[in-house]
């Protein structure tokens, strides 16, 4: 009979262990995780068209990309401004290049 009783009491233990680990909430440091990357304007695949243009196709390219970099979302997409490119690396081509676009993503 005692053991039957210390088996219940380690069952509940466990359980009650178990489910105060599924209902923590997130830390608010977890959930606000935030990157930002440039993605170069002239990629081949017409990136650049959907986000810059306004299309309605424009959320969705930017959701795509943050899922397939590991976030939830984006938080905001545009063309970059030239001051969010570094230049540290000389142009060797005379034609100008377009502006990368920056996509915001979060978790």
């Amino acid at each position: 009979m005692r053991r039957a009783y210390a088996m219940l009491g380690l069952g509940a233990v466990v359980l009650a262990a178990a489910g105060s680990l599924t209902l923590m909430p997130r830390s608010s440091e977890a959930s606000a995780t935030e990157a930002t990357f440039l993605v170069p304007a002239a990629d081949g695949y017409g990136v650049a068209e959907c986000l810059v243009s306004g299309h309605t196709c424009g959320k969705a390219v930017a959701d795509t990309w943050c899922e397939a970099q590991g976030y939830v979302r984006a938080v905001s997409f545009r063309q970059a401004d030239p001051e969010d490119v570094t230049g540290s690396v000389e142009k060797v081509a005379a034609a100008p290049t377009p502006l990368p676009i920056s996509i915001t993503c979060v978790n």
